[in-house]
């Protein structure tokens, strides 16, 4: 990728945490809604958020979403939200106890991987993974893995011209 060229979301995404797959290996994905004020569903809709740092956090039996960044809504002067206010994520009761349990007997973590719109009427939807944290030599594992598969790749490219 060349430099200073923003990479792209998938159709429909907002934002991506590409940082996650890296962190950690992603064992289980979670879609839920989240509750948002009217300027933070317009700043999203512009295609601002960043959700690098951010994680999950069971409290109270409720699950919220810390660290995420959705950036003021530009013509709302006086009534902006606050960028980096935890947000409540919305889960069925059952999924939240699941998660309990899991989080608390593994040592596994949430983390945000997407925030996108879904569905007929467009709700902003978070995408969470339970997942656990990688350790150095896993983490250059994975990159050798990847560079190799892209090595294939590429030589199978050329052998078939």
């Amino acid at each position: 990728m060349a430099k200073g060229k923003k990479r792209k979301a998938a159709p429909g995404d907002v934002a991506t945490n590409r940082q996650a797959s890296h962190r950690y290996n992603l064992l289980e994905r979670f879609e839920c809604g989240i509750v948002l004020t009217g300027t933070e569903v317009k700043s999203l809709r512009e295609g601002k958020a960043q959700l690098k740092d951010s994680y999950a956090q069971i409290r109270d039996g409720e699950v919220w979403l810390i660290g995420a960044y959705i950036p003021p809504y530009g013509p709302a002067t006086r009534e902006n939200h606050d960028p980096e206010r935890p947000r409540k994520l919305l889960l069925h009761r059952s999924e939240i106890d699941r998660l309990v349990g899991r989080t608390r007997e593994r040592g596994l973590t949430l983390v945000p991987t997407r925030i996108y719109f879904a569905g007929p009427r467009s709700r902003a939807k978070v995408q969470l993974a339970l997942a656990k944290g990688k350790d150095l030599y896993d983490k250059r594992e994975s990159m050798r893995a990847r560079d190799m598969a892209r090595d294939v790749a590429r030589e199978l490219r050329e052998a078939g011209r």
